[in-house]
């Protein structure tokens, strides 16, 4: 786990072009902005909550964003995109997003959503220096790690919340999420939900595939039919 305390003030940096796979037949992601207000986190002062992908960043500089979690291929190289963000809190994670073990890649474990809920204590521990925040998670796409990470923290901020109406302002905030299934299950079973994070996913799989028919060619072409099985 990385954490930063920043400003740091580079050159914004090139990033490849990642949405190419996330974008429909008009050609644009679907719905990147919030359909309707948002419940965030009021316990934490975390008034706003934002997901994106990589290419989406330099967007959100202006926003007085307080607060990043930053999900990363190992081998990707820091963003420079955060020097433009101002002074803010940022944790880096590193691992692929798989949910099956494979040759040269680092699946997703335990550990590591155990570091998100580190980053979500961290939250309430600077509880008391803000009046409001604005929390940024993203991962390459936009659409797998950080929606996971981002239901992580929210079921961690709402433990009464049942695990439906988590995914529903899930689905609020990012609309095209598609939450990696091995991180929700160490979730599930690191903030004691008994199941119901898993059960509520595949609800929400299933909700998805209604609702934007593409996630079956996207997750068949990207070794993730497993998921597809899992739609209720």
């Amino acid at each position: 786990m990385i954490v930063h305390l920043v400003p740091l003030w580079a050159a914004q940096q090139g990033s490849p072009s990642i949405l190419s796979v996330a974008r429909g037949e008009a050609g644009t992601v679907s719905d990147a902005v919030p359909k309707q207000p948002v419940p965030a986190m009021q316990s934490l002062s975390i008034s706003t909550l934002t997901i994106c992908g990589i290419e989406e960043l330099p967007s959100h500089s202006v926003r007085r964003v307080t607060h990043v979690l930053s999900v990363l291929d190992p081998d990707l190289p820091e963003i420079d995109t955060f020097g433009t963000y101002g002074e803010h809190h940022r944790v880096t994670l590193r691992f692929h997003d798989i949910i099956d073990p494979a040759e040269g890649k680092v699946h997703p474990v335990a550990e590591h959503v155990g570091q998100i809920l580190q980053f979500g204590e961290s939250l309430r521990e600077g509880l008391s220096e803000r009046v409001e925040g604005h929390l940024l998670v993203h991962c390459h796409m936009g659409i797998s790690r950080s929606t996971a990470a981002m239901l992580t923290l929210m079921a961690q901020n709402d433990a009464d919340a049942g695990a439906d109406e988590l995914f529903e302002r899930l689905r609020d905030v990012r609309p095209q999420a598609w939450p990696n299934s091995v991180m929700i299950g160490f979730a599930d079973v690191q903030l004691g939900r008994k199941g119901a994070l898993v059960e509520a996913l595949r609800r929400h799989y299933s909700h998805q595939l209604k609702a934007q028919p593409q996630f079956n060619d996207w997750m068949t072409r990207l070794g993730r039919a497993r998921e597809l099985e899992m739609a209720v």
